[in-house]
């Protein structure tokens, strides 16, 4: 993964076409990188065995993560992510239809940098990932790579 990679944490097939789509449509030309499930997720992030943190590529600029996965769910994915030195600062969007409170609430108890509930509408969804895209590709200002990779 490149600097400015997107990965996308994302299991339903319609839902990762739709986000491929709307980020195209926005001129977002940044890679993206699809895991399938928690456990692929980490396996980027963290390396083989998700512990060792000896992932063997560079960190993605940003993680849209979806909630509801296979192997390991986001929490937890959220969970690990913050709890690995190497990870730790990376932002992490949960991008996903749950409108459950406790989703939301337990998704900032774990460290999620935004919630984002992906609107039915494909109109509204595309805004909102040419929203998400600017904000945190162009518009923030990541932490120091020295902070980023010990």
């Amino acid at each position: 993964m490149s600097p400015k990679t997107i990965l996308l944490v994302e299991d339903n097939p319609d839902d990762e076409a739709l986000t491929l789509r709307a980020l195209e449509q926005n001129s977002i030309a940044n890679r993206v990188v699809v895991a399938h499930d928690g456990a692929e997720a980490l396996a980027l992030l963290l390396g083989n065995g998700a512990e060792s943190g000896q992932a063997s590529c560079p960190l993605p600029a940003l993680v849209l993560l979806d909630l509801k996965l296979p192997k390991i769910d986001g929490l937890e994915v959220l969970s690990r992510i913050r709890a690995n030195e190497r990870t730790a600062l990376v932002p992490v969007v949960i991008l996903t239809t749950s409108s459950e409170e406790s989703d939301l609430v337990q998704s900032y108890r774990h460290g999620a940098n935004s919630y984002i509930r992906k609107p039915v509408d494909f109109t509204e969804f595309s805004e909102a990932i040419r929203q998400l895209g600017l904000y945190w590709l162009v518009v923030n200002e990541p932490p120091p790579p020295s902070l980023r990779e010990p």
